[in-house]
């Protein structure tokens, strides 16, 4: 797949924005450095100024005055820890183009070749010498015969180009609330359509989520622990370094129903919403697909919005990280022999905790850490023998409509680390979602046998909607 840059250039705000040195709280500190790809694709609708990068520069340069950190860089106070500066340096732009059709992006499946669509960040300096935000828009990609379901159910046809938006954003500025749901999906692209305002202005008092005074951790935080590694029979070496595949896999609104029936099973009354039902399935799909032994601990990992949880509750448009795991650990023989409403049970007792006083603790246990940097999440944390199942069906991604209607596909452009599981909505709002799952080679093939045996129609459970 080849990439023409045609020109780059640094997006400031609009207007004279603070210039300050910002504190960023423990939850931004523990997320990697790296920045996160992501990916929007667009079809033509007969706009005159359809992709036209002046529209989409100029909205995203008025967005940056409220949301004016996203434009600075990284730096450290005098202790040595991570901060922000508010200098309005920019946001990296590139402009480029592709030729490429829709069979070299393998039906958007998040790999390498989606990722060169995607602008790189030059780490080799120091860490104020790149941008927190990059932009890149392309044009005249064309569909051809491969279509996924995703484009077929758009209507999008042989030789039809569309165009993309990709974002590169720093993963310790903020998370996926921010960079799917609030920054592109309302703020930027209303300032594209010709809105006089956002309508979403942020809050960037990140002190909100400061730990008490003094710290008082009140649970023992699970999610801090290292991961249980695979047993050593199992494993060619340290960190069982084995070659990983990425899968999309569409789950039919029929399908989760009949997985939804399945947990009344038993006289259960328990009404367990889609996301826990989806955890407790997945986590033991690919527990038997990799073949763990029955004494193999493994380690499932729910990254949770801590917003609405806290108390008083954070709003939505809070720039910063907020998002919590949610963590616990079972023996692969349990998940293998008991019934699912027993793993059910285990997922949804470990997301109900995750109420203000659990959150609080487990800031106040950042703060308590000699070195906050050992509870940074490392590449190896969700691998074999463990799992992190990650929701965005609640973050409005198909709605970033910058005057050319819906997005056709919204998603990460790559997935590099084994055991990540993203669960997206579906384009067309038919009632479907897709699993994205990044595991290892020799399992990907069992793990999708074991994810459709179950969600097979039961002639002897009828769902209840």
């Amino acid at each position: 797949m080849d990439v023409s840059v045609k020109r780059w250039s640094m997006i400031r705000p609009a207007q004279d924005t603070p210039k300050e040195r910002q504190w960023i709280s423990n939850l931004d500190v523990v997320r990697p450095t790296f920045h996160v790809p992501l990916l929007f694709f667009y079809k033509p609708n007969g706009s005159s100024d359809f992709f036209k990068p002046q529209v989409l520069q100029e909205a995203l340069s008025k967005t940056l005055v409220q949301f004016y950190p996203m434009a600075g860089r990284l730096g450290r106070d005098e202790n040595g820890r991570l901060e922000i500066l508010c200098n309005a340096e920019g946001v990296l732009w590139i402009e480029a183009e592709t030729t490429s059709a829709m069979d070299d992006l393998d039906g958007f499946t998040p790999c390498s070749k989606l990722r060169k669509l995607v602008p790189t960040a030059d780490y080799s300096g120091d860490i104020s010498s790149y941008p927190l935000i990059m932009a890149q828009p392309d044009t005249e990609v064309k569909a051809q015969e491969k279509l996924s379901y995703q484009l077929r159910s758009s209507y999008i046809h042989e030789n039809d180009p569309f165009s993309t938006v990709k974002v590169g954003a720093a993963r310790l500025i903020s998370d996926t609330v921010i960079f799917v749901k609030v920054l592109p999906s309302t703020n930027w692209s209303e300032m594209a359509r010709g809105l006089p305002q956002i309508s979403m202005p942020p809050l960037i008092d990140r002190t909100l989520l400061r730990g008490r005074v003094p710290p008082i951790p009140r649970f023992h935080h699970l999610e801090c622990d290292p991961p249980p590694s695979l047993n050593t029979s199992m494993s060619l070496g340290p960190n069982n370094h084995k070659p990983s595949t990425v899968s999309v896999f569409k789950i039919t609104k029929n399908q989760l129903n009949t997985l939804k029936a399945k947990s009344w099973e038993y006289g259960n009354k328990t009404n367990y919403n889609t996301y826990t039902i989806l955890a407790a399935y997945i986590w033991r799909c690919a527990t038997k697909a990799r073949g763990l032994s029955y004494d193999q601990p493994t380690k499932l990992n729910m990254p949770i919005n801590g917003r609405p949880r806290l108390h008083p509750p954070l709003p939505s448009t809070y720039v910063g990280n907020a998002v919590f795991a949610a963590s616990l650990i079972a023996l692969s023989g349990n998940l293998q022999s008991e019934p699912f409403l027993k793993t059910l049970e285990r997922v949804h007792g470990t997301l109900k905790r995750m109420n203000n006083e659990y959150l609080r603790s487990a800031l106040d246990y950042l703060e308590t850490l000699p070195d906050i940097t050992a509870a940074r999440i490392k590449p190896d944390t969700y691998q074999c023998p463990n799992l992190n199942i990650n929701k965005w069906t609640r973050l409005s991604t198909y709605d970033a409509d910058f005057g050319w209607g819906r997005a056709i596909y919204v998603g990460p452009a790559n997935i590099v680390h084994e055991g990540k599981i993203f669960i997206l909505p579906s384009p067309t709002n038919d009632g479907s979602l897709s699993l994205v799952a990044c595991l290892q080679i020799a399992h990907m093939k069992l793990f999708e046998k074991q994810l459709y045996k179950g969600l097979k129609s039961f002639d002897k459970i009828k769902a209840r909607y």
